[in-house]
């Protein structure tokens, strides 16, 4: 935790910041002040304003009112280069990559001038080696980027940021996909960091996070700050109802009694895609009326097991069974006949498409078949009337259903993907990462949406990387680890360190 002496001193300081896109006030007359050596968690709501408020200060967006001053000094706004320049590193919620570029250049791009001499790439890689060591984030920087799981991306975006030497650090969901190993070895060396005179502003929805790291908290609510309060002074359940203005009640999960399986996996292998692994004789059954979860450490074959039952993957070996027959031939169209929906991992690439509408993005896998297509034809009327249905049904934050979704925020394109998906009434649902950069309401508010999708008898498969989730939820869990499925655990026999075990590849079948 910061000193008090170095508290002291305001490298950071942010007065009455505005910003509007068209109608909607994303930030009203924000104010808050980061001290020399401190931790300031930023919390709010999916679409509070927390990811323009740090693009304002980063220079992405320019303030509509209000002024931003860095080490005493004005910063000129619109300008990520002054930002950078006058110490600040950012670690995006949304990756900012070249697909094209290998992870070493990636990191070093734009840290020399144009006319410098030549990168000491050997020095170079040297470092990025010693800080992927050091903070617990392993990847290889030969490796194209393009090549990566969303995990090891998410572990080339801090090494990014840190490979600068920021004085002053934004984290936007740093940890979302991150092992709990992990994200404890990234807070021991932000720690050391942090004595050393580093400033952080830490952005996420795990509020044990928060507790840990941080030592004040600043809070928003509907563009506007709802309250600051030191860590000291409070705990998880207050920050929770700060945050949204209510008490949260988690789910409760009763006992399913499953039904006959909808999808079975019988010794199913699917090739590998460069770093990714494929699946491994795979066994695995989806009966109707419960959820299986997955957990592992992500690129473990996650993306395969997805890709399978989204119809992106045809098996290499073994059989699918999906309501008991055979599939003839297996492609995303086929998957959505057969009755699955799909959550997708990726909302960005892979889960909409930023210029079209919500309307637009919310039909987009049924957009041929009734209610939206009749004879041919294209009924917006009734597009429009189901974007709004999934809108208010699922508290999508935004003008309207005209909104084109990359004006949304993160949490919010997720609920509008995870309505399209669910409001289809599917009898198997591919829940990948449902919750990832959602706030705690929106969480809770997902997870009922699942066990309830479960209580009508669907059957869910529910891949995760946050093992409290998985745990939660689950009625049995599966561990994969380079590609290999480990038995099938019921809810309750598994403790979290048993099944870290099996994460880790010492399981009984992995050692055999």
């Amino acid at each position: 935790m910061p000193n008090d002496k170095g508290a002291q001193e305001i490298v950071l300081r942010l007065d009455s910041i505005t910003k509007r896109f068209g109608a909607l006030t994303a930030n009203d007359a924000v104010s808050f002040q980061l001290g020399r050596g401190e931790v300031v968690a930023l919390l709010g709501e999916n679409g509070a304003g927390k990811t323009t408020l740090m693009n304002i200060l980063f220079g992405h967006y320019t303030a509509d009112e209000g002024t931003v001053e860095l080490f005493g000094q004005p910063l000129p706004p619109g300008n990520p280069r002054a930002a950078l320049d006058a110490g600040v590193g950012m670690v995006h919620q949304h990756f900012t990559l070249a697909d094209n570029l290998t992870v070493f250049d990636n990191i070093v791009l734009g840290t020399q001038p144009l006319f410098a001499p030549r990168l000491d790439r050997t020095a170079a890689r040297a470092r990025i080696v010693q800080l992927a060591r050091d903070f617990g984030l392993n990847v290889v920087p030969e490796h194209r980027v393009g090549a990566l799981s969303v995990g090891e991306r998410q572990r080339v975006e801090i090494l990014k940021a840190l490979y600068r030497d920021a004085r002053i650090l934004i984290l936007d969901e740093p940890t979302a996909v991150l092992t709990p190993q992990e994200t404890e070895a990234l807070f021991v060396t932000l720690r050391a960091m942090v004595a050393q005179g580093l400033s952080i502003i830490f952005i996420s929805h795990k509020l044990h996070e928060v507790m840990a790291i941080a030592n004040r908290v600043v809070v928003l609510r509907h563009g506007k700050v709802a309250g600051a309060v030191d860590t000291k002074d409070t705990d998880r359940h207050k920050l929770a109802e700060m945050m949204v203005g209510a008490e949260i009640t988690p789910p409760e999960v009763r006992d399913s009694t499953p039904g006959p399986a909808l999808l079975r996996l019988t010794g199913v292998s699917t090739p590998a895609h460069g770093n990714a692994p494929g699946l491994h004789a795979v066994d695995m059954a989806l009966h109707g009326g419960q959820i299986v979860g997955l957990a592992g450490v992500s690129g473990n074959g996650q993306a395969a097991l997805a890709g399978l039952l989204a119809g992106t993957e045809r098996p290499t070996a073994g059989t699918m069974d999906i309501h008991g027959e055979r599939p003839v031939s297996w492609s995303p169209r086929a998957a959505m006949a057969a009755g699955i929906a799909r959550v997708p991992e990726d909302r960005h690439k892979t889960g909409s498409i930023a210029d079209f509408t919500l309307t637009e993005n919310a039909i987009l896998e049924g957009f041929d078949k009734p209610p939206f297509a009749r004879r041919g034809w294209m009924d917006w009327g009734a597009a429009r009337r189901f974007a709004q249905q999934v809108i208010d049904r699922y508290d999508v934050r935004c003008p309207g259903p005209d909104t084109r979704i990359r004006l949304l925020s993160g949490g919010n394109m997720q609920k509008l993907i995870l309505g399209r998906a669910l409001e289809s009434q599917p009898q198997v649902i591919l829940a990948n990462q449902p919750v990832r950069g959602l706030d705690i309401g929106a969480i809770t508010f997902v997870h009922n949406q699942l066990l309830a999708a479960r209580d009508r008898g669907a059957a869910v498969l529910l891949i995760s990387e946050d093992l409290d989730e998985v745990m939660a939820l689950s009625d049995v869990i599966h561990v994969v680890y380079e590609g290999r499925l480990s038995p099938p655990f019921a809810r309750g026999t598994m403790t979290a360190a048993q099944l870290g075990v099996w994460m880790a590849g010492g399981g009984e079948t992995h050692a055999a």
